[in-house]
């Protein structure tokens, strides 16, 4: 396990699941977390999305999850843009420290989950499918080939990402019992709004 650039984005949840039976790592809004060892990365995201990146030779991976702050209309194409610039550094921060722990670029692979459209009133500013649309690109640009991808849709997603073996399993949640989700994402988005990129 590596500690990333910004320890307040890395994950601290850790513990370890009963299920699976092996050590885990909880990501929220705005935190990543890469391993070289054989564990879970779990997160739930609404409108947020996730990058699951591995190594396919050596097992190092890693997880982020991100939601791109509102912008204007204005600039959504601009490349500068606080939105673009929280996404790529999200983005850029999980693929630096899995190269410094050991992947190499040519073998890296994606996954990418998430972009639902589950927040009312943040539908008008299509915040999920913008984000959807920015993690696509990105790794386009980045060569790096997507080989999986759950995105958009109205419902969230729990995701369980094994980097070892590159397993993922999503479950969508048709029903939310509480407004746990809904509440930190918006309170995820207000503070991406009020502190400086």
């Amino acid at each position: 396990m590596g500690w990333g650039k910004v320890e307040e984005h890395f994950a601290t949840n850790i513990y370890f699941d009963p299920i699976f039976q092996c050590d885990a790592a909880k990501l929220l809004p705005g935190e990543y977390y890469y391993t070289d060892k054989n564990m879970l990365i779990v997160t739930v995201l609404g409108s947020c999305v996730s990058a699951c990146i591995r190594d396919k030779v050596t097992g190092i991976g890693g997880m982020n999850h991100f939601m791109l702050p509102d912008v204007g209309m204005s600039d959504v194409n601009n490349p500068v843009s606080p939105s673009m610039r929280y996404g790529t550094y999200a983005m850029e921060t999980l693929i630096d420290d899995l190269l410094k722990a050991g992947a190499k670029r040519q073998n890296l692979e994606a996954k990418v989950f998430g972009g639902g459209n589950v927040l009312k009133g943040f539908s008008q500013m299509n915040v999920g499918e913008r984000n959807a649309k920015f993690v696509r690109h990105y790794l386009r640009t980045q060569h790096m080939p997507i080989i999986a991808e759950d995105l958009n849709d109205i419902y969230p997603r729990k995701v369980y990402f094994f980097p070892r073996t590159g397993k993922v399993l999503v479950r969508k949640i048709k029903e939310l019992r509480n407004d746990t989700l809904v509440v930190r994402e918006i309170e995820y988005a207000s503070r991406l709004k009020t502190s400086a990129v």
